[in-house]
């Protein structure tokens, strides 16, 4: 019984340790994307997402814990993860854009979102763009991309 507890102890703290050293994708926020992209010029993740998108919360799940799609997202781009229903502030690009609403709202955009994030004035969630350095949009999805279809999108 006594071997066997330390069999278990011994694994559970090194499962705990394998947990803490995994390595995870290194969001930015918008304001951190300008100084960066000026530091560092490279291609732009943007991942548009609300807290009630079901396929969003699978994207973090199964995509964004993925070890190449970390790989590639840490190393070859910015990534800049944002809520489209946020209520803060931010400043970009010399502009403060914000939410009209003062309190979170499903439905009620911000300003970011309804520019880079809208298709034809609907909003459909998790929404993906590739951008250039220069901030030309590459390719947008409006859909839930598995690790193989991400991954091909980031080649």
């Amino acid at each position: 019984m006594k071997r066997y507890l330390i069999t278990l102890l011994a694994f559970c703290v090194s499962m705990q340790t394998y947990a803490q050293h995994r390595e995870a994708v290194k969001w930015i926020s918008f304001e951190q994307l300008s100084e960066a992209l000026r530091v560092d010029p490279k291609p732009v993740f943007l991942f548009f997402h609300t807290d009630w998108c079901v396929y969003c919360r699978k994207m973090d799940s199964a995509v964004f814990t993925d070890p190449k799609i970390i790989h590639t997202l840490n190393n070859d781009y910015h990534a800049v993860r944002f809520d489209a229903e946020s209520v803060d502030s931010l400043s970009f690009d010399g502009q403060i854009l914000t939410n009209k609403r003062s309190k979170k709202r499903r439905g009620s955009y911000h300003d970011i979102a309804k520019i880079l994030a809208a298709r034809h004035g609907d909003f459909i969630f998790p929404t993906t763009l590739i951008l250039s350095p220069d901030f030309t949009v590459k390719q947008r999805y409006f859909e839930y991309l598995s690790p193989e279809k991400l991954s091909n999108a980031l080649q």
